[in-house]
């Protein structure tokens, strides 16, 4: 890689789910009307701050899909989908509200909240997470840092446990490294500043609001 590639991780509006305070994981609720002029506010803070970039790059669920392209309708630029920023599969607990899952399962709550590394409702665990996001990012930096003469950015339309993840992957934090970062709010930026899979990466902002009334869940 030839300079440090920028990667703006974007969290999606505010979704049905999110409002109803259900957890979501791999199922979709819908940006709610906020949640859509969030998304318009994000894209405008995106185009003030940093211009066109030189990759677009968003999951594929909709609620991060129709967030992307409240900004792509300013950009000549086609964006590119990618499975692995999903959201983590939370198996049978998607579509649960918090009040269910914590009456229904305190012990394994307990446990999470302690850094034990479950896979909620049989679905993945934050390990598995960590690795596919990471994986996608070094690999979307890799092909920016390839296309530029000098650093890179790279705008990514992902879901609150990929962007607490991702920074501490970053920072090289050791499992459970993520639980050090708050949940980021709808429509917020990360920024991590990405030199190589060895080298001194960094989180330089993290959960910046673009948006008023913007909402963090304990899950996404």
């Amino acid at each position: 890689m030839s300079g440090r590639v920028r990667l703006i991780l974007v969290r999606h509006g505010e979704s049905v789910w999110n409002v109803e305070e259900r957890y979501q994981g791999q199922a979709d609720s819908g940006l709610t009307a906020a949640g859509v002029e969030q998304a318009e506010v994000a894209a405008a803070e995106l185009l003030a701050r940093f211009g066109t970039p030189d990759l677009v790059v968003s999951s594929d669920l909709p609620r991060a899909w129709d967030t992307a392209k409240a900004y792509l309708r300013h950009l000549d630029l086609d964006a590119k989908q990618d499975v692995r920023l999903r959201e983590a599969d939370i198996g049978s607990w998607a579509g649960r509200t918090f009040t269910e899952i914590a009456e229904e399962y305190p012990d394994d709550l307990a446990e999470i909240g302690r850094g034990a590394d479950l896979r909620r409702g049989g679905g993945e665990t934050f390990a598995d997470l960590r690795r596919r996001v990471w994986q996608a990012l070094v690999d979307v930096a890799t092909m920016a840092a390839g296309g530029a003469d000098g650093g890179a950015t790279v705008v990514v339309f992902t879901h609150g446990g990929p962007i607490r993840v991702a920074a501490a992957a970053a920072l090289g934090l050791p499992m459970p490294g993520h639980l050090s970062f708050a949940p980021p709010v709808n429509a917020s930026l990360t920024v991590i500043g990405y030199a190589g899979e060895q080298k001194n990466n960094s989180v330089v902002e993290y959960n910046s609001p673009t948006a008023r009334a913007a909402r963090a869940t304990r899950a996404d």
